[in-house]
């Protein structure tokens, strides 16, 4: 690594640290790399693909196999369409070591500032260390850091109650009566496998109606009409998914979803994109998911909804979400907006901050992996057009 310690103001031999081990980190470092750039991964646990290691166990890639590999190494056919969490996990072991990245474990950057010579960036990480990168690439997920609302008398609340991010498995409910809080991908698929694992009841709440679609039609994946989709005009697409919703997506009304009359991509570019179905429309079709208004408030071991329902379920699983939690990493630098989201991604960095970059902050309706992997291939020329020389370069073999 270089350390900021052992290289002077002028040392033009600097790396691209890149912060985080997961999918968008890896591309990057090895984008880089294929441009003969040298780029050092920093990942504060262990082991690179940490965050997908922690999902549930019936987790599977909602976009498919052919359009989620990495740049230089296809994901191998045996693992099927849909591909698997385990199966991602030894993808991204299996790329790391392929392209024989260089990753640091155990190392977590706290914060980014400006060198002190003013060329370049300088990273604060475990056990004191300042570390002094030509640029940085920010990839420390999507889902980071789980949200939960703050609902009154949570705090106080009970009952058995999780973050959808400690769920691995439908076991320790079964025989219980379940509530999952959001409908979003996670909260859909969660109540589906609780269903499925033999739980007494799983109600899920829901405060906004979301989109859903097949993820495969006769062989046509979703993610087929989320690329072609990419380039319209958001109102276009709009218009010519509530057609195709009627026809692939029977009415629920009557089980509590009613069709959205807000429209498919505008929502998607508020943040919230379509539940792809692997269960959901029989299970509350069927009833065996029950649909409910959203949570209000918890007292003691109750739950409140807001139409006044009272619940009282063994246990609450929120599925809502996470945020980025960027500000401490680098609030400071005024590169965020309002939301705590990157103003600049991808190729482009704040005009205010060249040479800092980001990726994996948005969650695209063409698919995540997809996205990942262009990020990386456009970062990594923008790396080489910007800083030139100042990079640190790998030794021609």
């Amino acid at each position: 690594m270089a350390d900021s310690t052992a290289h002077s103001p002028a040392d033009a031999d600097r790396p691209v640290y890149v912060i985080g081990g997961g999918p968008g980190g890896l591309a990057v470092a090895y984008s880089l790399r294929a441009r003969g750039i040298r780029a050092v991964v920093l990942e504060k646990s262990d082991r690179v693909g940490a965050s997908w290691r922690g999902h549930y166990d019936r987790l599977r890639l909602h976009t498919t196999r052919r359009l989620s590999s990495l740049p230089g190494l296809p994901i191998p056919r045996r693992f099927g369409r849909w591909v698997s969490r385990d199966d991602v996990v030894r993808y991204l072991e299996k790329y790391a070591e392929h392209h024989e990245l260089e990753i640091v474990t155990g190392v977590e950057v706290s914060r980014v500032d400006r060198a002190p010579d003013g060329d370049g960036w300088l990273l604060h990480a475990t056990g004191g260390r300042e570390l002094t990168g030509a640029a940085v690439v920010v990839a420390t997920g999507y889902n980071h850091t789980p949200r939960l609302p703050d609902w009154p008398g949570r705090d106080t609340y009970t009952g058995e109650f999780l973050h959808a991010s400690a769920y691995r498995s439908p076991r320790p409910y079964a025989g219980r009566d379940v509530l999952v809080v959001g409908v979003g991908n996670t909260g859909a698929e969660i109540a589906v496998d609780l269903v499925e694992g033999g739980a007494s009841r799983v109600r899920l709440s829901v405060r906004t109606v979301p989109h859903i679609v097949r993820r495969s039609t006769a062989g046509w994946a979703a993610q087929y009409s989320g690329v072609l989709c990419r380039r319209l005009p958001v109102g276009l697409v709009d218009r010519l998914s509530r057609p195709l919703a009627r026809l692939s997506v029977p009415d629920l009304s009557a089980q509590g979803l009613p069709r959205p009359d807000t429209g498919l991509y505008s929502r998607v570019l508020e943040g919230a994109v379509p539940v792809q179905d692997v269960g959901l429309i029989d299970a509350v079709r069927t009833g065996r998911v029950e649909v409910v208004a959203a949570v209000d408030r918890f007292d003691d071991g109750k739950v409140t909804l807001a139409d006044g329902t009272l619940l009282e379920p063994d246990a609450v699983i929120a599925a809502t979400g996470y945020v980025r939690a960027l500000e401490g990493l680098v609030g400071h630098l005024d590169v965020l907006d309002d939301r705590g989201r990157p103003v600049a991604h991808g190729a482009r960095t704040p005009s205010h901050a060249p040479g800092l970059y980001f990726t994996g902050f948005t969650n695209p309706i063409s698919g995540m992996l997809r996205e990942l992997a262009m990020d990386a291939e456009r970062i990594a020329k923008a790396v080489a057009k910007r800083a030139g020389d100042r990079l640190s370069r790998l030794p021609v073999t």
